[in-house]
């Protein structure tokens, strides 16, 4: 608890937030960054995804690819960039990979989002005689908004814990407290820019929850409300409608 006490003191000091290498500085850097990434990577994922869900064609390979993908650890991509890109282009490196990193969870949020509608409603679209793009824009985007919302709220919050590292690589953001604070044994430093990181990420989180809900299509939204629900069986009818094991009827005990 000391630690914590000594942490949120760091963070709220007033001389924290001064100047060009201030935390509000720190926090913009690290918010860019991470919007940025995802603005790049959705103008690549979320039309593929589109794709692959509309006609069903490489499903299989966006699968594979967005598993690939998750399983590269962030640090090495980011160094490897880096190396390959040189050191004059750091910030172009550090982008690429937070994009890469972003890719498979636009793409599954896109593609899933299709998966999940109902084949009934595009049959029924095409019944109507409306055209492929008609159905593509009128139907299925609308329809599959909720988990492509999703999936960008997986890949915001995926981003914004990994350009934490970017510092490793002096680019900034939210990170640099963290590695400083190591480098010179400051924990409260260190405890305190995970903590903005922590608070980041929550804010963020809370804001695409409430997005995802809203971008539920009103009449899907009302016929959920209306849905009815399975009751249990009435136990006492059930009891009521059969006589019970080992109990004569009345007409029984009438028989001779």
């Amino acid at each position: 608890m000391n630690l914590i006490a000594k942490a949120l003191e760091w963070i709220s000091a007033p001389e924290q937030w001064e100047g060009s290498g201030g935390l509000q500085a720190l926090l913009g850097q690290h918010l860019l960054f991470t919007v940025a990434a995802v603005l790049l990577a959705g103008v690549i994922a979320i039309p593929a995804g589109w794709a692959i869900g509309h006609t069903g064609i490489g499903r299989e390979i966006a699968v594979g690819a967005a598993g690939v993908a998750r399983a590269v650890p962030s640090f090495g991509l980011l160094i490897l960039l880096v190396l390959l890109f040189g050191v004059l282009h750091k910030p172009e490196a550090a982008m690429v990979a937070f994009v890469l990193l972003a890719i498979p969870s636009l793409l599954a949020g896109a593609y899933t989002g299709f998966e999940a509608i109902d084949r009934k409603a595009l049959d029924a679209a095409r019944s109507m005689g409306m055209t492929e793009w008609q159905i593509l824009f009128k139907v299925e985007i609308p329809l599959g908004l909720p988990l492509l919302v999703g999936g960008i709220r997986s890949a915001m919050l995926q981003v914004v814990a990994t350009v934490t590292i970017a510092a490793y690589v002096n680019l900034g953001g939210l990170g640099l407290p963290i590695i400083t604070g190591l480098n010179l044994r400051r924990f409260d430093m260190v405890l305190g820019g995970a903590l903005m990181v922590a608070v980041l990420a929550l804010l963020l989180d809370l804001l695409f929850a409430v997005i995802q809900k809203t971008a539920v299509p009103e009449g899907l939204g009302k016929a959920r409300k209306k849905a009815p629900r399975k009751l249990a069986p009435d136990k006492t009818a059930g009891e009521d409608a059969s006589p019970k094991i080992g109990h004569s009827t009345s007409q029984e005990r009438e028989k001779p």
